[in-house]
């Protein structure tokens, strides 16, 4: 009875290590980092994807603790984030990467990683460790950056659209509305003969001149200002909190003393003129689209007027 109980308890661990040897294929073999840990976090398996993303090769991986090997840090705060494992083992829940969240490799190098940490369970239910699936998503990373740098961002001169500046333009309406004392001002901006510098030189040399505008009109504002390209020649500009219309119209007069140094672009020196309207806010303007309204319209008066100016806009 004593041999057929011995050779009954070798014939299941072999069955286990069986069992085990299978699962590591498994593991090894998949597209995605994997470590499994016991309930104490220590870990037991490691997986290629997951050495490589980690930095750490298996046999010294193995039996450490996981926080050693898989530390993840939140990139908003800058601070590391808390055994995963440990938490999925107490709570006994399937828990998700948290969003914007790298994995700190050995090297110190950071990775982008998403996915799930799950307890590790028996076929009774007991928790037996945990199991962390995870995959580099840099590239979705960046695809999604790119995705909205095209959405709210002009592809030649790197400002912000007109989507862009109409958001941030409708949160100092709304501002405005909280501080009775808020002022902003918007200042619309058309370059004068911008369509014959391209006839003369062409679109390349075109858009190295917006470029160099659009350089130009960022470090003749405040750091919080904002400046925008509409599309073609004209530019939005955004000023807030300031005092009155003087604000506005310095950096109006700034611009324009600006732009009379000419441009040097292959070896050509380009002078280029704007006109320019700005409107300030007021309780007359029932929506954020009035004020830029009112913007346009007294940068069609300074055409008028001869351009290479600014104008006001009066309310008749």
């Amino acid at each position: 009875m004593a041999i057929e109980m011995a050779i009954y308890k070798h014939q299941i661990r072999e069955g286990l290590q069986q069992e085990k040897q299978d699962l590591s294929i498994i593991i090894d073999s998949m597209g995605c980092g994997v470590i499994v840990t016991d309930i104490n976090s220590c870990i037991e398996i490691i997986n290629p994807v997951a050495e490589a993303l980690t930095g750490w090769q298996r046999k010294e991986a193995i039996g450490k603790n996981l926080l050693e090997v898989f530390q993840l840090k939140d990139t908003d705060t800058g601070e590391v984030i808390d055994n995963l494992a440990a938490r999925a083992i107490r709570t006994g829940e399937v828990l998700n990467l948290p969003e914007n969240c790298k994995l700190i490799a050995k090297d110190g190098s950071e990775t982008s990683i998403g996915d799930t940490v799950a307890p590790l369970r028996d076929e009774d239910g007991k928790i037996l460790g945990a199991v962390l699936v995870f995959q580099d998503i840099s590239q979705r990373k960046q695809t999604e950056a790119e995705l909205i740098r095209n959405a709210f961002y002009d592809s030649i001169t790197g400002l912000p659209n007109r989507i862009l500046f109409r958001d941030r333009l409708a949160q100092a309406f709304e501002h405005s509305k909280r501080r009775k004392n808020y002022r902003f001002s918007v200042l619309f901006l058309d370059l004068d003969g911008f369509k014959g510098i391209n006839d003369k030189f062409g679109h390349g040399m075109g858009d190295k001149l917006l470029v160099d505008i659009s350089q130009l009109l960022k470090s003749s504002l405040r750091g919080g200002d904002t400046v925008a390209r509409f599309g073609g020649d004209e530019f939005a500009i955004l000023l807030e909190d300031i005092k009155d219309v003087t604000d506005a119209t310095n950096v109006a007069l700034r611009i324009q003393n600006n732009l009379e140094t000419p441009f040097d672009i292959n070896e050509h020196k380009i002078l280029v003129t704007a006109s320019i309207g700005i409107a300030l806010s007021s309780v007359s303007h029932q929506q954020p689209a009035d004020l830029l309204d009112d913007a346009d319209s007294a940068m069609y008066q300074a055409k008028e007027q001869g351009k290479a100016q600014y104008v006001v806009f009066e309310r008749e």
